[in-house]
C-alpha cells in the first residue's frame, strides 16, 4: 500500500497523459506546449470533450453554445445578494454550482447528449457565478455576459466592468488551456468517484470543486501570492527564504506528485508573469519570483509548479487574490466534464479497500457498569 495511492493507478482514461520524469503533459495526445502556442480555449474544451481537434463549422458550433449558455437563473443572484460579504469565493462556487442542478430540467436526465449539454452549460455558468459574486460582495450589480467576447476575454469584462485589453485576454486564455486537466488530481477523481456512483453531473462536479478548494491542490497559488506581498521588496527575498529553510517549513508552489522535472505549465506562466509584470509597471513581483525560485531550485533540488507563477500573472490582471483558486475552477470544469462523461461512458462503481490497522477484530462487547 502507498500513502495517498501514490503513483497507483486507479484506472484507464483516454483524456489526459502525464510523464513526470520528462515534463510532459498532453491532451488527447496534444502535448500542453503545442496547444499553449496555437489554440485557444474554446478549441481545447471542444478536444476535451469530443475526443479531436474541430473543423472551423464544429468549433463555431461549439463556441455558440457557449456563449449561449452563459447566463444564470436570477434566482441564484438573488441568492448571492443574501450570503455574508466576507464569504470564500470558493465557499460561494461550490454552493452555487449545487445550486445549478435544481433549474435544470435535464439534471436528471443521464443520457450521453443530455450530459454533454451539461458539461457545455457549466463550463460557461462556471465563470458568470465567479464574476457575480466578486461584484455583488463588492456592492456592485453582476455584469450579463458579453455575446461578442471569447470565454477569456467574457470573463475579465464580467469581473471588471469593460473589455479587456489583448495582452490581458491572450494571457487569460492561455491560462485556461494551462489549467484545463491534469489526470486524475485529487478533484478530479473526487468528482469521477461521485460519477460512478451514478449521481447526476451536478453532484460530480460541486464534489470536485470541495476537493480542489484544499489548500493542498488549488489554494497553493493564494499562498504564493499572500507570501509575496509578505515579502514586499525583491531585496528582503534571500533572508525570507532563507529563514524558511531554516525552519524547515515549506515554500509554496514548489514541488509536485507527479512531476519530477519542471511542470510544463510553469514553462508559459513564468514568461507570462515576466511579460505582464513588466507591461503593467510592477516588475518587482516577477523580480521576487525569479529569485525565490533560484533559491529554491539550488537549495532544495525543487522545480516551481503551476501555483507559482500563476499568482503574478493573476496579480498583475487584477484578480483579487481569493479568486485565483475559483479561476481555476473556471478552466477545470471543462476537465471535470470530460473526465465525467468520460466516467459514465464505461461505469463501474469505484470502491478501493482499506488496509485496516485497528486493533484486533474479536473484541467483546463489556457491560456499561464494568467499562
Amino acid at each position: 500500500m502507498k500513502a495517498g495511492l501514490e503513483d497507483v493507478i486507479a484506472g484507464e482514461s483516454g483524456i489526459c497523459y502525464i510523464d513526470g520524469e520528462k515534463g510532459i503533459l498532453a491532451y488527447r495526445g496534444y502535448n500542453i506546449h503545442e496547444l499553449a502556442t496555437n489554440s485557444t480555449f474554446e478549441e481545447t474544451c471542444h478536444l476535451l470533450w469530443f475526443g479531436r481537434l474541430p473543423k472551423q463549422a464544429e468549433l463555431a458550433d461549439t463556441t455558440k453554445k457557449l456563449v449561449s449558455s452563459r447566463a444564470i437563473p436570477q434566482q441564484i443572484i438573488d441568492w448571492m445578494k443574501t450570503f455574508p460579504r466576507k464569504a470564500l469565493p470558493m465557499e460561494v462556487l461550490r454552493t452555487t454550482e449545487s445550486m445549478l442542478s435544481m433549474f435544470d430540467p435535464e439534471t436528471e436526465d443521464m443520457s450521453p447528449e443530455a450530459n454533454l449539454r451539461k458539461a457545455i452549460r457549466l463550463t460557461a455558468q462556471t465563470a458568470t457565478l465567479v464574476t457575480a459574486f466578486d461584484r455583488i460582495r463588492n456592492g456592485k450589480d453582476p455584469v450579463p455576459p458579453h455575446a461578442d467576447l471569447s470565454h477569456a476575454a467574457n470573463f475579465a469584462y464580467m469581473l471588471n466592468g469593460t473589455p479587456p485589453n489583448d495582452t490581458m485576454t491572450k494571457a487569460l486564455d492561455i491560462a485556461l488551456i494551462l489549467h484545463a486537466d491534469h489526470e486524475w488530481n485529487a478533484s478530479t477523481f473526487a468528482g469521477r468517484v461521485t460519477a460512478a456512483t451514478l449521481s447526476d453531473i451536478y453532484s460530480a462536479v460541486t464534489s470536485a470543486i470541495g476537493a480542489l478548494k484544499g489548500p493542498l491542490h488549488g489554494g497553493a497559488n493564494e499562498a504564493v501570492m499572500r507570501m509575496l506581498e509578505q515579502i514586499g521588496e525583491p531585496s528582503k527575498v534571500d533572508q525570507y527564504v532563507r529563514n524558511l529553510f531554516a525552519q524547515k517549513k515549506k515554500i509554496p508552489g514548489f514541488g509536485h506528485r507527479v512531476y519530477h522535472s519542471e511542470d510544463p505549465r510553469a514553462t508559459h506562466l513564468r514568461r507570462m508573469s515576466k511579460e505582464l509584470c513588466e507591461r503593467a509597471g510592477q516588475p518587482k513581483w516577477y523580480e521576487m519570483s525569479a529569485r525565490i525560485e533560484e533559491l529554491v531550485k539550488s537549495e532544495k533540488k525543487l522545480n516551481a509548479n503551476v501555483d507559482f507563477y500563476s499568482a503574478t500573472t493573476y496579480r498583475v490582471i487584477g484578480m483579487p487574490i481569493d479568486l485565483f483558486t475559483p479561476f481555476f475552477a473556471v478552466s477545470r470544469m471543462s476537465g471535470w466534464t470530460a473526465h465525467i462523461l468520460e466516467q459514465y461512458s464505461n461505469n463501474r462503481l469505484i470502491r478501493p479497500r482499506a488496509e485496516y490497522i485497528g486493533p484486533t477484530p474479536d473484541l467483546k462487547w463489556v457491560p456499561m457498569s464494568q467499562r
